[in-house]
């Protein structure tokens, strides 16, 4: 086996055991160690910013829970809790004017990102101060193309070939600017996940993949949904540059994407990046997810992201408990106001349907 000795710091006990199926001759990084972090561009005012978006991505995740056991919210809804490096990580490594598509899982996506969360809880409550106008619901809220996210689809791989048909709008226009697009492990099992990699690996297009392997194609492990050592080594059969990544690690995520960045920039090229992560909660707000054994539960719930970056973090004297609470106190006041605004807003009126629809 070969492995890159310059990007592999540190592996995880729990990331080793998630992945001990896989063939490791690719580039893989795990947990980045924060003697790296000043050389990635990751100084303190960075990640206090890194820091307060992931607690910011939970706590809302955590209101959203709530309002829907309390009836205050209704349909469909899928949490990003557990998953906040990945959407982190990619935003910051991301310049602005490049773009994302996103998942029905997206409220952590757009909340990276900097759509604010009065905006998406708005879309939740199906108001027209949403990001939909609240026509979208939960799992269209990502949707905001100030901020250069102009889908967030529900379909399961979906964004796969949209992201292609992009990047191949990037590269017709000669602008220097990527796609990323975010999709589960279970998308890659879809036609879209072989259609769209094969188009961009032909025609070379500057598109990043973020597989957000989650271990749970819904409800069914992927243990029984996957075929072969990887979904990263599937990424390879088509002749694209893959990396697999401690996914529970926002510095591993940054990393990893600031390299495919660059690459899928100067090069006008793919590149595919496996993030190993876990859900905290069941498929949707609906799900009890009482399919997942205990044991692995608690395994990973001890690889708690935000927890692993705030130990770093005060092993670098960034942040101290006073600190912590300020942000802490921040978001709540944040949240507390995006509910209060939503709550407020007005429905859209049927007079203005007729000015969305287009012949």
């Amino acid at each position: 086996m070969l492995i890159n000795t310059d990007v592999v710091t540190w592996i995880n006990p729990i990331y080793a055991v998630a992945t001990q199926k896989y063939c490791w001759d690719m580039e893989r990084i795990g947990e980045v160690s924060v003697s790296e972090y000043e050389k990635l561009g990751m100084d303190a005012d960075r990640l206090l910013r890194m820091l307060k978006k992931m607690i910011l991505i939970r706590r809302f995740e955590e209101r959203v829970e709530r309002l829907f056991f309390e009836g205050k919210l209704i349909g469909p809804s899928h949490l990003y809790l557990g998953q906040e490096a990945i959407a982190v990580g990619v935003a910051e490594a991301l310049d602005e004017e490049d773009l994302m598509v996103s998942t029905y899982r997206g409220h952590g996506h757009a909340l990276a990102r900097g759509v604010p969360a009065k905006a998406v809880m708005a879309e939740l409550f199906g108001k027209a101060t949403g990001t939909c106008k609240g026509l979208g619901g939960s799992m269209h809220a990502a949707i905001s193309r100030s901020h250069n996210i102009p889908v967030a689809t529900a379909i399961v791989g979906s964004g796969i070939p949209i992201a292609a048909g992009m990047a191949l709008a990037l590269k017709q226009l000669k602008q220097n600017r990527v796609v990323a697009v975010f999709f589960g492990d279970g998308a890659a099992n879809t036609g879209a996940f072989g259609e769209g990699l094969n188009l961009t690996a032909i025609w070379k297009l500057p598109a990043i993949f973020i597989c957000e392997n989650n271990q749970y194609a819904e409800f069914t492990s992927l243990k029984r949904t996957f075929a072969g050592d990887s979904i990263a080594r599937r990424a390879e059969g088509y002749g694209i540059k893959a990396l697999q990544v401690d996914g529970n690690d926002v510095a591993a995520v940054f990393k990893a994407v600031k390299e495919a960045a660059e690459t899928a920039r100067k090069n006008k090229e793919p590149m595919f990046i496996e993030c190993i992560t876990y859900r905290m909660k069941g498929h949707g707000v609906y799900d009890t997810a009482w399919y997942r054994p205990k044991e692995e539960v608690e395994a990973w719930l001890r690889r708690d992201p935000i927890q692993g970056l705030i130990l770093k973090m005060r092993s670098k004297g960034i942040i101290d408990d006073s600190r912590l609470s300020e942000i802490e106190d921040s978001v709540r006041m944040e949240i507390d106001d995006a509910v209060s605004f939503a709550e407020n807003s007005p429905v859209l009126g049927f007079d203005e349907m007729f000015r969305l629809v287009y012949v």
